[in-house]
């Protein structure tokens, strides 16, 4: 079954060919960061109407790519949320548009079950069951995975995400958007020891994450280096940002040996903007290792928002039967574990 898979959710416009044989054909992906920087974040209203702009001529880019005409295709997959609603409208109506005129199936795709599944596309996937760390700028989870569609939820932050805490942390340092990386980036340039920031939510039980402590505590260090007497110099900057780093990195790998603890699972997937972190990997890894469990992740490109995670989710969910009815499925909040699973889906031949 040959699938497109269209991503719109926020401020990257991601398009890729799915084949159920074989496998991963083409991707594109253009990225509006240059359109957004001066704003300091992702503006909704610009980043609908760069989709616009930029959707179909990826989807004809990554079909000429494959040398696939559109007419080749037997169901298309798209963004249905969570994510900006205006971004969402765009990818859902193209691909509705273009279901209608081939006449073929559509399935609005949960964007974040989207991530967890990025893993999947690489050489050595993990199998089920598995323990996920979805970790972007909109959420942080842990989820207990025993199938596509089989989610128990096992924490989520209480407040700010992880990668919305590295965004946030950025702008006090005076970096460029995106944020994440370029803290990452200063970083590598810290001083280790200088500064120690807390791991907030580690000293009770449970797999629930808080940031926003760990941002004000971030805050009030930058306030207080602003008022003595060498000021903010580019050290200090650097030193804070390994500070925040290493606490916020210290944060996830608790909670994640605490998850694969409590569910007696070998296997950890880690998802999302913030997966890419090198930082986090090694950490994540070490952990691993002394527990002889396992670490899957995607490439770098796939950790980020792209086509190829919607194409792979939306055709195991179309394979199964599953797709959209006659309206445009647009939801900006939606929890994964309301999904169905491939099992419910073959049993009841659902339509959403």
């Amino acid at each position: 079954m040959l699938i497109l898979g269209i991503e719109t959710s926020c401020d990257e416009t991601g398009v890729a060919l799915f084949d159920t044989q074989a496998g991963l054909l083409s991707h594109a992906l253009f990225s509006q960061i240059a359109i957004h920087a001066d704003y300091g974040g992702v503006v909704p209203e610009l980043a609908s109407r760069d989709h616009v702009r930029k959707l179909l001529p990826l989807c004809d880019q990554v079909l000429s790519d494959a040398g696939r005409t559109r007419t080749d295709l037997e169901g298309i997959a798209y963004t249905a949320g969570p994510g900006l609603i205006g971004a969402l409208m765009v990818g859902g109506a193209v691909a509705h548009a273009l279901g209608f005129a081939l006449d073929i199936p559509v399935l609005g795709v949960h964007h974040m079950e989207g991530h967890l599944l990025a893993p999947m596309l690489e050489d050595n996937p993990p199998a089920f069951p598995f323990v996920a760390l979805l970790v972007s700028g909109g959420h942080t989870q842990l989820v207990r995975v025993d199938g596509i569609g089989e989610y128990q939820m096992l924490g989520e932050s209480v407040d700010d995400a992880a990668g919305e805490a590295f965004d946030k942390t950025a702008k006090m340092l005076g970096l460029d958007y995106p944020g994440g990386p370029r803290v990452a980036a200063l970083a590598e340039k810290g001083t280790s020891g200088r500064y120690r920031f807390p791991r907030p939510m580690t000293d009770r039980p449970g797999l629930d994450f808080s940031f926003s402590g760990l941002k004000t505590f971030t805050l009030n260090t930058v306030n207080a280096e602003k008022k003595s007497a060498n000021g903010l110099s580019d050290q200090t900057r650097a030193d804070i940002a390994l500070a925040f780093e290493t606490a916020a990195v210290e944060t996830l790998v608790i909670k994640c040996r605490r998850a694969l603890e409590q569910t007696g699972c070998d296997r950890l997937v880690i998802a999302g903007g913030v997966s890419a972190n090198s930082r986090l990997r090694a950490s994540l890894e070490k952990m691993a290792e002394k527990r002889r469990a396992h670490v899957f992740y995607a490439r770098p490109e796939f950790c980020t928002d792209n086509g190829a995670m919607i194409a792979y989710a939306g055709a195991q969910r179309l394979k199964a039967g599953q797709r959209d009815g006659e309206r445009i499925v647009a939801v900006p909040r939606w929890p994964m574990n309301q999904l169905p699973s491939l099992t419910e889906v073959r049993l009841s031949g659902l339509i959403d």
